[in-house]
């Protein structure tokens, strides 16, 4: 959830090297290339001393502050993570970093026992019955660490609109099977408080989401009423959210307040025509069941590299990220600029799961000081990568020292 994607220009010049790369890299592909990648090296750890941690910036980008209510509140609001401390012993993100994009509205009250949930039904509620918070609290269970990514995740200075989050919850189906189905329901509509009636510079109120039933077995959605083992935040949605695992967070419906079954004719709500264009739709389909899923691709990016002392030597150790897509991702290739052929990259240890994101470390002797643009790629081209086919994710770090 956020702002449009600034998608990166890319000239004609460029898109032209950036061919020329990608067809050099494919007649490579039976030589040194798939040699390299089939057996490439795990880095064993930081080497030598630290010197100092080089902070990376987006391509023309300014300071964006980390840790701070920014912009307002409301549908104004953001909170950025700061990504630049992910070690492999501290991935999941506090429940006061997480990043917020929309605060709490205003006069909500989150008493669980008061929160009620309205259940099954038509549009009119006819047909409905109802739940409170307190009771869906009581059923729920760990569900696991899972990636919330905005789909507007767009910043230039630290793409911080995105969190790893133990969460407790109830299966969004477990609650429907008990609910009488009607013979033309397709999908479920989630809706939740919003900020209606106020006035926003970036964006609009509606908060609510259509599921079509085929999906919800293997999406797995659930009601989140949990993070990090404490009840969720005002500003995550307290006392109920609807999570998402695999999907960007416009559809991580926040202050659960509707759930109810729709036809196959159901109109997209708001909130879908909203973020159409930044979860890859195409267009703005008029009805729900045109939409495609707004699932995360496969992406990975740097996150922080160090500058080390190594037996009298200055090297890099670049440590970044890995996430989404519909598989764990355990090759990458990295590049430092536009006309780099990449270099293999192993994810080591492997991940286990794609839920979350997995750290990725990369040792690096640059050739000069100067300014480079670190991006990746996945190693498997048959992966679906659309943003970092648009050079999405490029950090930049200035080297001045080699």
């Amino acid at each position: 959830m956020g702002e449009r994607p600034s998608l990166p220009q890319v000239t004609r010049r460029q898109f032209l090297e950036r061919s020329a790369l990608a067809g050099a890299l494919g007649l490579a592909a039976d030589g040194w290339w798939a040699q390299a990648l089939a057996q490439p090296g795990c880095d064993d750890g930081p080497q030598g001393t630290l010197v100092r941690t080089l902070p990376l910036y987006g391509p023309g980008a300014v300071e964006t502050p980390l840790g701070q209510m920014l912009g307002g509140a409301g549908l104004d609001a953001r909170l950025f993570t700061d990504l630049s401390g992910l070690d492999r012993d501290r991935m999941i993100t506090p429940a006061d970093d997480l990043f917020v994009r929309t605060s709490v509205p205003a006069g909500l009250d989150p008493a669980p026992e008061r929160w009620s949930i309205r259940l099954g039904g038509d549009a009119s509620g006819a047909g409905s019955t109802s739940v409170t918070a307190a009771v869906v609290q009581a059923q729920a269970t760990p569900m696991g660490a899972h990636l919330i990514e905005c789909a507007g995740n767009s910043n230039p200075q630290n793409f911080g609109l995105m969190s790893a989050v133990e969460w407790h919850g109830v299966p969004l189906a477990r609650v429907l099977d008990a609910r009488p189905r009607p013979a033309t329901a397709t999908a479920v509509l989630v809706s939740g408080r919003d900020h209606e009636g106020e006035a926003s510079l970036r964006s609009q109120a509606g908060a609510s989401w259509v599921f079509p039933l085929a999906t919800l077995d293997a999406v797995a959605p659930f009601l989140a009423t949990r993070m990090n083992g404490q009840p969720l935040p005002l500003d995550h949605g307290a006392p109920v959210r609807l999570a998402v695992p695999g999907w960007y967070g416009c559809s991580w419906i926040k202050w659960v307040n509707e759930i109810r079954w729709v036809g196959a004719d159901e109109p997209a709500t708001s909130q879908m025509r909203e973020f159409a264009g930044r979860t890859h739709q195409d267009g703005v389909p008029a009805l729900a069941r045109d939409f495609a899923p707004p699932a995360i691709d496969t992406a990975a990016m740097p996150v922080r590299v160090e500058q080390r002392r190594v037996n009298g030597r200055t090297e890099y150790r670049v440590v970044g990220i890995v996430w989404g897509g519909r598989a764990p991702v355990d090759r990458l290739v990295i590049r430092f600029g536009p006309r780099d052929a990449g270099t293999p990259v192993r994810v080591c240890p492997a991940p286990a799961t794609h839920h979350t994101w997995t750290l990725w470390t990369y040792r690096w002797t640059p050739a000069a000081p100067g300014y480079y643009d670190i991006g990746l790629r996945a190693a498997d081209t048959a992966i679906q990568t659309r943003r970092l086919d648009l050079s999405f994710y490029i950090r930049r770090v200035r080297v001045d020292e080699v």
